[in-house]
């Protein structure tokens, strides 16, 4: 997990760099103090999760920064502010903050407004990881035959999406199935392939 936290006040940036370290001593958490520097890590180390201040004491605030960072950028985002004003919180809104909160804080509503949204993303990041783990055992062209078998393609129309030989094609499924462990009769391939589209990304 890697954590951006965006500051201008250091003492604060530290403060939230420090308590997160102490519950999540293994994740990888970034302080940015200006605009320019956010720019820096942001693409250099591309954060799964964004911690930014919205008055940042630079050439634009934080909201318009994340505007920006959302056009290029895949990051959850928490908003942490002492601006309480409806008219500010609609402007956030508008960048889809996943929480957003209330200076001045303490451990614990830093804890609260983290851990809620921190937790499931760990939960989420080891399943990605296990998934991954998982596709490593099929090549580059027997995941594409497999997306195309849940697709209902017979093997001649596979052969001819992919500009391979039918024969070629057949070989390669049962390829996948000795790895799957299925048996080749009866459509086991397609019945698996479909029941797991979520898994392969398919």
């Amino acid at each position: 997990m890697k954590i951006l936290i965006i500051e201008d006040q250091i003492l604060v940036a530290r403060f939230i760099q420090y308590q997160l370290q102490l519950t999540y001593p293994d994740y990888c958490i970034e302080i940015a103090v200006s605009v320019d520097e956010a720019d820096r890590y942001m693409a250099a180390m591309q954060p799964n999760l964004v911690l930014c201040d919205i008055q940042l004491g630079d050439r634009i605030d934080g909201i318009d920064l994340m505007k920006k960072y959302r056009q290029d950028f895949i990051f959850s985002l928490i908003f942490i502010t002492s601006f309480q004003s409806k008219e500010v919180i609609d402007r956030a809104a508008g960048v889809y903050p996943e929480h957003y909160i209330i200076k001045p804080m303490d451990e614990s509503r830093l804890y609260a407004g983290t851990h809620l949204l921190i937790q499931p993303m760990a939960q989420q990041m080891q399943l990605n990881k296990g998934k991954s783990a998982y596709l490593d055992q099929f090549s580059a062209a027997e995941k594409k035959i497999i997306q195309l078998v849940a697709q209902n393609f017979t093997t001649k129309e596979i052969a001819a999406a992919l500009f391979l030989s039918p024969h070629t094609v057949k070989n390669t499924r049962h390829r996948i199935c000795r790895k799957l462990k299925l048996n080749e009769e009866n459509n086991a391939l397609l019945a698996w392939a479909i029941k797991n589209k979520d898994l392969l990304d398919l």
